[in-house]
């Protein structure tokens, strides 16, 4: 699989393509049932497939801190574009330029000229252009003068619902994270490399890894039981996702899990968190030691809880 940034990259690129367009967040089972078809297309015409989105989000770039929280981060989406089986994944950057663009500009400079596109793949509500002119009808239109094919989507559901973006989001602020799997076909996760902190955690007797999420938004907060993926190994935890109200030092939110049967240092590892339970909303204690017995109060429960639906390793793991 290949990662493009620009148009001008796509143009040195030979051949022509099957592709479908959109933000692609969560990579839940509709996406994935999409490019299953562009690969499989692509595969018959002995084309190129492609996925095409966007960084930022176009509507991280309208409205953004009111845009809904993200669900994954661009690393995660290309690692989940890739597992689907996509020849390549282009990332155009969304900014005036490219907002400015009218529907024929997008379609002549962006799928004809740079995708080099001979089948196109999109949802039946896909609208695009500067003044949202763009459709399905048009881009049949321009098919027929460009000479590519286009066709919409099939919606998949569940429980009478199309499965989305947006479900997944609600599914995982309800906490069914059991439900959310089945949506995305696997766990729901958030991923990042272990940064510093205040090492407060450590100071109060609970050391915790800590991720920046680098989104406006996270899609869930609370405490969690979690699943933490460190290379090959794999342990059980609590995590929490929030402001730290406190402590009253963070305005954007953050990662931290501690560790269960754990002893070493993770800074600069790259772990795989997976939710698996919510024990609570995030609260803010009064002071440092209601702070710590909510902790040890958390752990128990989550301790407990996981005895019921999951093998807790009981090793003690160092990592240098």
């Amino acid at each position: 699989m290949t990662f493009v940034r620009s148009l001008r990259s796509l143009r040195a690129e030979a051949g022509g393509s099957v592709v479908s367009i959109g933000s692609f967040d969560g990579v839940h089972l509709g996406h994935q049932s999409i490019l299953r078809t562009v690969v499989e297309r692509a595969s018959a015409l002995d084309l190129t497939s492609v996925a095409m989105t966007f960084e930022p989000q176009p509507r991280e770039f309208f409205a953004e801190e009111r845009a809904p929280a993200r669900l994954m981060r661009l690393r995660e989406k290309i690692e989940a574009l890739s597992d689907v089986g996509v020849d390549r994944v282009v990332c155009l950057h969304f900014n005036r330029e490219l907002r400015s663009l009218t529907a024929a500009e997008f379609i002549v400079q962006v799928l004809v000229d740079g995708l080099q596109v001979k089948h196109l793949i999109v949802g039946d509500d896909f609208r695009f252009g500067c003044d949202r002119s763009g459709d399905l009808s048009m881009l049949r239109e321009f098919g027929n003068r460009y000479d590519f094919s286009v066709r919409d989507t099939q919606t998949l559901e569940t429980r009478g619902r199309r499965i989305s973006s947006t479900l997944v989001r609600e599914t995982i602020e309800l906490g069914d994270f059991p439900q959310v799997a089945r949506l995305l076909g696997r766990p729901f996760a958030i991923k990042g490399r272990v940064v510093h902190g205040q090492h407060l955690g450590r100071e109060l007797g609970f050391p915790t890894a800590n991720v920046h999420l680098h989104r406006y938004r996270a899609p869930l907060t609370g405490v969690f039981a979690v699943r933490v993926k460190v290379a090959d190994q794999v342990y059980y935890g609590a995590a929490n996702v929030g402001v730290r109200p406190t402590i009253g030092d963070s305005v954007k939110p953050i990662l931290e899990v501690h560790l269960l049967n754990f002893r070493g240092q993770l800074y600069g590892h790259f772990i795989s968190v997976e939710f698996l339970h919510k024990i609570r909303d995030e609260q803010k204690f009064d002071g440092l030691d209601a702070l710590v017995k909510g902790i040890e109060s958390d752990i128990k429960e989550i301790k407990l809880w996981l005895e019921r639906h999951s093998p807790t390793p009981d090793v003690t793991t160092t990592i240098g």
